[in-house]
């Protein structure tokens, strides 16, 4: 048996988050097999790679702010690492 992944939306190539479209917090996985931390919220972002910290965290083909710290892949990008 698979696991069920998450369901999230990457809507332009240059994007390094991606937005969770589910309740599955306890899930590890997005569709299509990236890792993703437990505990993201609907509708909150996570990283589809690694973010240095510094660098800008693109949503939508947009910069939306910038990394306060290093994120990993599949981190929840929030207020707590991104201004």
């Amino acid at each position: 048996m698979s696991e069920i992944e998450r369901a999230h939306v990457v809507v332009d190539a240059r994007d390094n988050v991606t937005t969770l479209l589910d309740e599955g917090i306890d899930l590890c996985r997005l569709q299509g097999g990236l890792k993703v931390a437990p505990g993201i919220a609907f509708g909150h972002k996570a990283a589809l790679r690694a973010i240095a910290e510094g660098e800008a965290v693109i949503k939508y083909g947009v910069a939306i702010g910038r990394a306060t710290r290093a994120i990993g892949q599949g981190d929840h990008v929030h207020v707590h690492n991104c201004v």
